[in-house]
């Protein structure tokens, strides 16, 4: 605000007189008087900013930083490489809004373009999208995307984020959508209790793979029970899955969403994070948010634009099946630079690691009388079961500078491995779980 000067009081006086007051009092009078803030705000003295980074630094040193984390539910600690931040510290670059005039904005435009066309080749869809805020409004988004006159029915798989279920729950009321939830069976999606409860309103049918608990679902299967009742079929994807399970489009789904966090973003207590919606060339136009096009300008060289500008989410906002106008370009960006720099082979290289040390340490904890809940095949995240207190057990870890799992209930932990957790690390995990 170094540029913004204030109104003088004179000038402030000749403002209240043109509108028919004499004084700020009589201005803001029909606001209740014991609302009003007397005396002044009472703000302290100012600090210089020597004495500002002291006192940070002095209240960052409460925050207990793990090196050591198994800790995932929607959140995970990848490896980020260092040109991630390079490129997004660019000031040129450092923004987190949709650029709207083209011809002085190419190279936002050019970098919202490059994150489209990443996400449509690891999902194997047609159309991305530019970003929603989080994988939870990606997946709320795409079931209204697929609310029809005759069809406005959701099923959703109780095997989803909790988390993402709420925001999915908040938008169906919205929506005045229906929503069902499917439950599960031996911690997967029950496919004979979707067979029951879908019918000729059902709009869309909605799983996580791999769902909340780890575990992979029959993809293929529910999509078909799906298409066969006319429904549109959605798959809420981790992307670094991606790398070593098929995609969503070869697994039927019409629209694939997910949270872009593992792809370049750091835990950062929560946010700002980014959502990641692609779906088939027949659902384009019913895609929320921005989209980046390319074209050629009358020169014929290439440009970027933002396409589909007249949909109804811009102009006839009253016929909307969304409001979300913006997207988050930054995170998007740091979306894009992380996969061009770790590339498909390198993508593939990080699921293996995950999943294989995910497996590795499961049967390290079944040999000292864990149980692990998963029957079939997970990804990097299993749940386990003891008779020992889930809080005890977490607790003796963080004593080690270890985060542990996630505690589901009081003898239920949700643990997670990526490829920043070492054979090491885990060895050590789980020979203080042993102890306790």
């Amino acid at each position: 605000m170094g540029t913004y000067i204030p109104g003088t009081k004179q000038e402030q006086k000749e403002m209240l007189a043109e509108i028919g007051f004499e004084s700020m009092e009589e201005l803001f009078g029909h606001i209740p008087d014991e609302v009003k803030v007397k005396g002044g705000l009472q703000i302290p003295d100012g600090m210089s900013e020597l004495e500002v980074r002291k006192k940070m630094t002095k209240l960052a040193e409460k925050n207990q930083v793990f090196p050591v984390i198994f800790r995932g539910a929607g959140a995970y600690r990848h490896y980020i490489p260092s040109i991630v931040k390079s490129v997004l510290s660019k000031e040129n670059l450092m923004t987190a809004y949709t650029p709207y005039q083209a011809e002085i904005s190419q190279g936002i435009l050019q970098s919202i373009f490059e994150y489209q066309t990443m996400i449509c080749e690891i999902t194997g869809m047609d159309t991305s999208n530019a970003s929603v805020y989080d994988g939870g409004t990606a997946a709320a988004e795409s079931v209204a995307m697929c609310r029809e006159r005759k069809r406005a029915k959701a099923l959703v798989s109780a095997t989803t984020d909790p988390k993402v279920l709420e925001t999915v729950k908040t938008y169906c009321y919205g929506n005045e959508m229906e929503l069902v939830i499917v439950p599960q069976k031996d911690g997967v999606t029950d496919r004979d209790a979707l067979r029951e409860l879908i019918d000729k309103t059902t709009a869309c049918v909605y799983i996580q793979h791999p769902n909340y608990y780890g575990n992979l679902e029959d993809a293929q299967a529910i999509g078909e029970i799906a298409h066969e009742a006319g429904a549109k079929y959605i798959m809420g994807v981790n992307p670094i899955s991606l790398g070593v399970v098929k995609t969503p489009r070869e697994y039927g789904a019409d629209v694939a969403v997910g949270e872009g966090q593992p792809l370049g973003l750091p835990l950062a207590f929560g946010g700002p994070y980014v959502g990641f919606m692609a779906c088939v060339s027949a659902m384009t136009r019913k895609l929320p948010g921005r989209i980046v096009g390319q074209t050629t300008d009358h020169n014929g060289k290439t440009g970027y634009v933002l396409t589909l500008q007249a949909r109804e989410q811009h102009i006839r906002r009253e016929k909307a099946s969304s409001n979300i106008c913006s997207n988050q370009a930054l995170c998007a960006l740091a979306v894009g630079v992380y996969l061009a720099s770790v590339g498909s082979e390198g993508l593939k290289n990080i699921a293996v690691q995950c999943t294989s040390k995910a497996h590795y340490m499961a049967k390290e904890l079944e040999g000292i009388g864990y149980q692990v809940e998963n029957k079939g095949e997970f990804f990097h995240e299993f749940v386990t079961v003891s008779e020992t207190p889930a809080e005890k057990v977490l607790f003796a870890l963080e004593g080690e500078g270890i985060l542990g799992g996630y505690p589901l209930d009081e003898h239920r932990i949700l643990w997670c491995c990526t490829e920043m957790n070492s054979k090491e690390d885990i060895d050590r995990a789980v020979s203080i779980i042993k102890g306790v």
